[in-house]
């Protein structure tokens, strides 16, 4: 706690120091003050008690004490962590309550001016310190041993209503700054999520078109061994009748020489067997043919319209709705 620093700012090294022996949730001066760990904040330790069941509501069991628990220190928001022994766990600072009770010592050894701290109108030296239940004023103590509040019921100013209104926000913060971690974290898990689904997504797509070019290159290779089939069978036609054509085209050659042969009894022994050769050549040399639309690859034809459908009616599974995320603790922070 840095003393020098406050005494340096203000005029008065006792207003000063006032300020930082001050409780921020009573507001009073510390009382039993324990260290918030590791921040070092102080706090009273009933306060501290206050804030503590205020932000585990659920925790507490009727006439028992927290064993345990945790809360956020409300001057910064740090987290603080209690073990089974509770806020008795927190380490007393006996240097803050050292310097408290010369603070005090200080101050009655000096007169009370006017001003300092808001005074009795009835009673005009004595401070306010306490708070009248029932007719919601703050009074003094003479006013409830002599005056008009001696017949009421009162209580210290630190448990007043305000009081435990400071001890419902810093609850409420807490709860909030809960909900914020939660939605921190559920977006985190989210963009996860996300990119898990994104590569489990393109994992499926890219095993669906290895699948498609396993299939697209086994139709190529039947058209393929189909086309060779077709080709070789028109070849070996082409050189069949080739090899007619030359034997035929022979024949006609010696034809042409038997015609021009001039000797009587040789041309009529030549041209009566070449005449046989021709007659036996016409009648075997019928040779295959191919049918009509032979060269036709229209088997081959594959409709992916079906399949087109398909993948256009790709979508994602439908799911059950999302559960609620809270539990309700909407309602608590509306509270």
């Amino acid at each position: 706690m840095d003393f020098q620093a406050g005494i340096l700012q203000d005029g008065s090294p006792m207003e000063s120091l006032e300020k930082q022996l001050i409780c921020p949730i009573c507001l009073e001066m510390f009382s039993k003050p324990v260290v918030i760990l590791p921040c070092q904040h102080n706090l009273c330790r009933k306060c501290a008690n206050d804030v503590l069941q205020a932000a585990n509501p659920y925790w507490q069991s009727r006439g028992s004490l927290i064993a345990g628990g945790r809360f956020r220190c409300p001057s910064c928001r740090h987290e603080v962590l209690l073990d089974r022994h509770g806020v008795y766990g927190l380490q007393r600072n006996l240097l803050v309550e050292n310097i408290i009770d010369i603070y005090k010592q200080e101050c009655s050894s000096r007169p009370l001016k006017k001003g300092e701290h808001p005074m009795c109108k009835e009673h005009e030296d004595e401070r306010i310190n306490i708070y009248c239940v029932t007719c919601e004023v703050p009074t003094c103590s003479m006013c409830k041993v002599f005056g008009a509040h001696k017949d009421c019921e009162v209580a210290p100013l630190q448990t007043t209503e305000l009081n435990n209104c400071i001890s419902m926000l810093v609850a409420g913060n807490d709860r909030i700054q809960t909900i914020i971690t939660q939605l921190e974290d559920s977006c985190q898990s989210t963009e996860e999520n996300s990119e898990a689904a994104k590569r489990e997504l393109c994992a499926r797509f890219d095993a669906l078109a290895a699948l498609l070019e396993e299939k697209k290159a086994e139709l190529l290779q039947r058209i393929s061994q189909e086309q060779a089939d077709k080709t070789s069978f028109i070849q070996s036609l082409i050189c069949q009748y080739k090899e007619q054509l030359e034997k035929s085209s022979r024949l006609v050659e010696t034809a042409i020489q038997a015609a021009e042969e001039t000797a009587g009894a040789a041309f009529l022994v030549n041209v009566k067997q070449l005449i046989k050769t021709i007659v036996e050549a016409s009648k075997g040399g019928r040779l295959d043919k191919i049918e009509q639309g032979y060269e036709s690859m229209d088997a081959f034809s594959v409709s992916l319209d079906h399949l087109t459908e398909a993948v256009r009616a790709l979508d994602f599974d439908p799911a059950d709705e999302d559960e609620e995320y809270f539990d309700g603790e909407e309602e608590e922070v509306e509270e």
